[in-house]
Order: structure tokens, then C-alpha cells, then sequence
């Protein structure tokens, strides 16, 4: 199975504190980039933000984006629309 490094948040329920693993799990595989759509979408952003920074001694990179009040297909479209190091195959995670 491919490695995805985009990923399509669609969120369904908004921020719960299960989030917080899901998104050092990303961190773990490398995810390059993380959109947000749906509930609390920019708040989610935040908080994958404030994750990959950490402590601040060994932050991670990753581009992030929220999509407030677009459809899914439109963050699905934004994400394939990413080249160079953000360039690849796009999943879509539901929560």
C-alpha cells in the first residue's frame, strides 16, 4: 500500500481529544500536509500546528490548511493541486 503524505481531514464531529494521537501519527509517518474540512476545521488546524511544534526542541514541518465553509471536493482539489515535495496521491480521513 502507498505511503500517503496528503491528507484530506474531513472533519464530522470537530475537535475531540483522541485527535491529539491521530495527528502524531502523521507526524511519525511523515505526512507532508494536512487540509481541514468540515467542523471546527480551523481549530483542528491549530491544534495539528501546536503538535508539530511541540516543545520546540525538534519541531515538525508540516503544511497545513483549513477549509472553512468549502465542500470536500474542493479541499480534495487543493490537495492534489500541491507539486514539488507536497506533490502525491491525496487520502481522505473521516473523524
Amino acid at each position: 500500500m502507498a505511503i500517503h503524505r496528503k491528507i484530506v481531514l474531513h472533519s464530522i464531529g470537530g475537535y475531540r481529544p483522541e485527535f491529539d494521537a491521530l495527528v502524531n501519527g502523521w507526524i511519525k509517518a511523515q505526512v507532508a500536509y494536512v487540509g481541514v474540512v468540515g467542523k471546527d476545521a480551523a481549530k483542528l488546524e491549530d491544534v495539528i500546528d501546536e503538535l508539530c511544534v511541540g516543545d520546540g526542541t525538534n519541531p515538525y514541518f508540516m503544511l497545513t490548511a483549513s477549509h472553512p465553509n468549502e465542500s470536500l471536493s474542493a479541499a480534495v482539489a487543493f490537495a492534489e493541486s500541491l507539486k514539488g515535495e507536497h506533490a502525491g496521491p491525496v487520502r481522505v480521513v473521516e473523524f
